[in-house]
């Protein structure tokens, strides 16, 4: 499961307050054309995108196995810890309505501090849409969560990711251990970066 950032931060009451309320009412279509918050209809197009293990293979919070069962389980928790101002799960359609990607950020208000992982559809890798996709969502969830800093992990052996969140500026913090939901464990690499290091390297 997600576990908050190795650097601690402290968010003041009407802080953590701001980012659930953000959280909870955000328009997420800002981060781009098809972009909506998952939903129980969406499931079916959920199955069909994590079932390619392609996708799904390098990523350690997804329950498993893939079906309608843990996936509509799986989206109804997210829903909930999204009223709780904690979680975003954001899917990407394509021109057809199909899920074609998604992204969970992971928000721990009382420590104005945000993860965020997500995949995409085999066909669309490899083509740039990813890096660049990231790079948005990134300075999205800083500037418009209000989140002060953010940490990301990728299995050791996903350098795809690792270049990708190389370039976009984030530190490598050695590894970590990530859990995964069936409990057990997958070594990480670590990254994290603040919201200033984030507004300086893009002179916001």
């Amino acid at each position: 499961m997600s576990a908050p950032p190795k650097t601690v931060l402290h968010a003041s009451e009407e802080e953590a307050a701001a980012i659930r309320e953000a959280v909870r009412n955000v328009d997420v279509a800002e981060l781009g054309a098809g972009r909506v918050r998952a939903e129980l209809k969406h499931v079916p197009g959920l199955v069909r995108l994590l079932s390619d293990e392609r996708v799904s293979g390098p990523i350690y919070d997804l329950p498993r196995p893939i079906n309608e069962e843990s996936i509509t389980r799986w989206v109804t928790e997210n829903q909930a810890q999204m009223l709780a101002g904690e979680v975003l799960l954001v899917l990407t359609l394509d021109e057809a309505g199909e899920v074609a990607g998604y992204s969970r950020i992971t928000v721990w208000p009382q420590h104005a501090s945000a993860e965020l992982a997500g995949a995409m559809r085999a066909d669309l890798q490899n083509q740039g849409q990813g890096r660049v996709g990231m790079v948005r969502t990134f300075g999205w969830i800083f500037e418009t969560l209000g989140v002060r800093l953010m940490c990301l992990t990728a299995a050791l052996d996903n350098v795809r990711s690792q270049k990708g969140i190389d370039a976009a500026g984030f530190r490598r913090m050695g590894e970590r251990e990530a859990a995964r939901p069936d409990g057990t464990t997958r070594r990480s690499v670590y990254w994290e970066m603040t919201r200033d290091e984030w507004r300086q390297r893009h002179r916001l």
